[in-house]
Parts: C-alpha cells; structure tokens; sequence
C-alpha cells in the first residue's frame, strides 16, 4: 500500500517464460497484487508463473489470470483490469512481461494518482536524456509522429509519448470506462487515452528511462500496425468528438472540427480535379478548361475549411487544457 491507497500491477504477458520471473521478482514491496494475465502463451510462462507462488513473498500477491484465447496485448490488459476493478484495487499499474519498464520507477508512476493529483498517469520515454540513443531509430520517429496524431485524437494536446504502456490508473476511471470494448491489440494506449478524455479525467506525465535489449522479443508486426493504428485514430478522433462535445456536453467545436474538413475536401477536391484538367490539356488529351470562378471558389472552401480546422483545434486545446498536469520529475524511488 501507499498512503493507505492499494496498488495493484497487470502484468500482461505472452510468450514471456524467459523474462516474466525478473519482472515479478524484482516488484516493490508495496505493490499489494501482481496481477500476471496470460494471453494464452504456447510457452511455458504460466509453469514459470506458477512457480513464484511457492515463494512466501509472492504466495498471497501474486495473481494469475488465463486468457481462453490469444487477445493481444490490450485484451490481456482489459482482462487485469477488470480483475483490479472487480477487486477494488484504489490505483492499477501496467507492466510489460518482457522486462522493458523499470520496476524502480514504479512509484513514481502512481503516486500522481494516489495522491489525487491525476486519474491516469502515463511514462514518458521521448524526453530523457539518452532516449535518441536508447531507442530504436525506427520506433522512436514512429512514436514520436502517432504521439503527434494522437494530440489530436485524443485532446491530451501536451501527450508527449503516446505509445508506453508504463501507467497507472485509478478506480474510478476503472469503474467508468467500459473494458469489455478496449482496443484488444497495439493501438490500445491511444484508445484508452481518447475514451479518459470523454469523462474529462486528469492526466500526469512522468519521465521513465527507456530500456531494450534485454532479452525481449518485439511482437509487433510493423506492417500490420503500419495501416491498423492510422485507421484506429480515424476511428477514435471521431468517435471522441461525438460522444464528447454533442452526447455527454453539446459544445460547438464539432461543428468547426466537421465543417472543416467538408469545406477542406471539397477545396481539395476541387483542386486535384482541375489540376488534373490542366495536366490533361497540356498533353492535348481534352480541350475542357475550368472558369476562374471555379478556382476562386474550390480555392475559398479550401482555405475556409482548414481555417476551421485550426479554430476548431485550438478551441479543443484550450477546452482540454484543465486536464493535463505538467510533467512531473521522478523523485520517489521506494
């Protein structure tokens, strides 16, 4: 426990037999239940699992939960939290199986949430020190352009690492968000992050060392998440605006967020068309011209539209901007 609060850590796990016994053996002391949830590995890390139970001090907090079927990463996540809810956990920590987040920066992870000062509290990778260094070139410009996106999507306008799963949670948000409709794959950071923003609650950032390389085995397939994540944001930014600024609040952002981009793709629209017209002409393939009242006018919607767009975001921004608590440096280190 931490300040009469308990803590609870989902440690979602597939295919983890080599790594999951260091993550569960090095937990902090106050973390009250180890909530191991396998998403049906065809390995041994439940065998492995199983065995830190006859350790005294793992025997009464640590706990395992089987997936029937593979989830993925956000269904085995969903699946501990609603462990931790239906359990009355007061803040629920995740923990990756593979031994990527560092068990001493745990406390500093929930202590914005126990101590009330946020209801979701998420890592930060991307402003360390050696973060360029540490991180795979790759995903670190992958991260950094759908952390970009998902300021968007999500209305956390100063959300700086999207993608780390190194968070804590309170039960409150636990209580209120529907788990059994979690994003079951890779894309369930920014999924959860969007749905918090709908019921308005507070966000704390906290900066984590990024590790890899220590003996972890990425199981993402790039070329899948390449396509999926990009059409999940599509998904979420609108599904966000609808249930947030017309269903719970009526707030005229949603139309400025859809007038714009009506106005914008008929200005582009317009624009390709006879740009496409022109290239045609050049080429002495059709005589066909457009008037330049029509130019005038596809060029206006465009304009028009992408004026509304940056209103309409700047007008999210600032209605959002209660809910995000600065950066808080790492201090505690129990």
């Amino acid at each position: 426990m931490l300040k009469d609060k308990t803590i609870g850590v989902v440690v979602p796990a597939y295919n983890e037999e080599s790594q999951i016994s260091g993550v569960i053996s090095t937990m902090r002391d106050f973390v009250d239940k180890i909530i191991v949830v396998d998403d049906k590995s065809p390995d041994h890390t439940v065998e492995r699992t199983l065995q830190l139970r006859d350790d005294p001090k793992f025997a009464k907090r640590l706990v395992l939960v089987q997936l029937p079927a593979n989830e993925g990463v956000g269904g085995a996540i969903a699946a501990g939290y609603r462990w931790a809810r239906d359990n009355k956990i007061d803040v629920t920590a995740v923990m990756a199986g593979d031994g990527q987040m560092e068990p001493g920066e745990l406390a500093n992870i929930v202590m914005p949430v126990v101590d009330g000062k946020a209801d979701y509290a998420k890592g930060n990778r991307l402003l360390t020190e050696n973060s360029w260094k540490t991180i795979p070139k790759s995903r670190f410009i992958g991260n950094a352009a759908l952390s970009l996106l998902t300021k968007i999507v999500s209305g956390y306008w100063s959300v700086v690492d999207s993608q780390t799963g190194y968070t804590a949670i309170s039960l409150l948000a636990l209580q209120t968000l529907n788990l059994d409709n979690i994003y079951k794959r890779y894309g369930v950071p920014n999924d959860i992050l969007t749905k918090l923003n709908i019921y308005n609650f507070r966000l704390a950032q906290i900066p984590i060392e990024p590790i890899y390389h220590v003996g972890e085995q990425s199981k993402m397939k790039k070329r899948v998440v390449l396509f999926t994540i990009p059409y999940l944001l599509f998904r979420l930014f609108f599904y966000r605006l609808f249930f947030k600024y017309v269903v719970r609040d009526f707030h005229p952002i949603f139309f400025y967020y859809m007038v714009g981009l009506l106005l914008t793709i008929i200005g582009l629209a317009g624009g390709l068309t006879n740009l496409a017209l022109m290239i045609l002409s050049s080429h002495a393939l059709t005589t066909i011209t457009v008037s330049i009242g029509w130019k005038l006018f596809f060029t206006t919607f465009f304009l028009s539209g992408v004026n509304l767009l940056f209103f309409g975001m700047w007008m999210d921004r600032d209605e959002n901007k209660h809910l995000q608590t600065n950066t808080l440096p790492g201090s505690q280190h129990l």
